[in-house]
Order: C-alpha cells, then structure tokens, then sequence
C-alpha cells in the first residue's frame, strides 16, 4: 500500500483504520470472500490458532470456525488444518488452499486501492469538509 494513503489530517474515525477499498468477492452461489473471513485467515497464519484470532478480532470461537467451514464448505476443501488441543496444545495452519486466498486477496486489494488512490482521496477531502463545516456551523455567534 503506498506510503501516502495515510488518512488526511484532521479526520476523525474511531479505529484510526485508513482509508481503503476492501472489497466482497462472490464466487457462485456458495462463496462470499470479504474482509471478515480474510482477516481472520491472516490472522490465524499469525497466530497459529483459531481461538487467539476469534479473540483479536472480538468474535466468539464458535463465529470464527462457521466462517472458516463457510469457506471450506464452498471451496469443496479446507482452507484451514487444525490439530487438536490437549497437553502438546493444538494449532491451526492455513492450508494450501487458504494461503493462496490470503495472497491472492491481499494482492487483489493491493490492485484496487492502488487503481483507486485518487477517487479514495477525493472521498476523504469530502468528508474532511463536511466535518470542518460541522465544525464551523457550531460556533457560538458574536
């Protein structure tokens, strides 16, 4: 991602995210790729474990492993391998399959936001000044 899609000065957001295009891909009728199921692949490549990402991303384990059997439901194959808990602990590995979604995504969006920069720009100056008026419309009157 280029250096300068940092956020303009001045813009107020409450998870201080930048400003980014992530988009939805539907594959068929069975597969919806998004943000949702991506991070949370990225974050078990991280973590090595499916609860240590349910847990970074605020979600309950149970929402995290539905997700990741949405995706190996529609892709036919798993995405992630797991190994049960126990005394040695368990762990979760991304697939073949799963890393390639991970970087074929990540590639996809790097692709967008990239094509994008300028229209991503132009929103953000937009919302800049809708919130500078906000601003200026709330000054006490002399």
């Amino acid at each position: 991602m280029p250096a300068d899609f940092d956020r303009l000065p001045g813009m107020k957001t409450s998870t201080n995210k930048p400003n980014l295009v992530r988009p939805r891909i539907y594959i068929g009728d069975t597969i919806a790729l998004g943000p949702g199921k991506i991070d949370l692949l990225r974050l078990i490549d991280q973590t090595r474990s499916i609860a240590a990402a349910a847990r970074a991303l605020k979600m309950p384990y149970k929402r995290a492993w539905l997700l990741i059997d949405s995706l190996n439901q529609g892709f036919g194959r798993p995405v992630v391998s797991t190994a049960s808990g126990g005394k040695g602990g368990g762990g979760a590995v991304l697939t073949t399959l799963g890393q390639d979604l991970l970087d074929r995504y990540t590639a996809l969006e790097e692709r967008i936001n990239s094509a994008s920069h300028r229209e991503i720009e132009a929103l953000c100056a937009l919302a800049y000044l809708q919130e500078a008026s906000v601003f200026d419309e709330e000054s006490p009157s002399s």
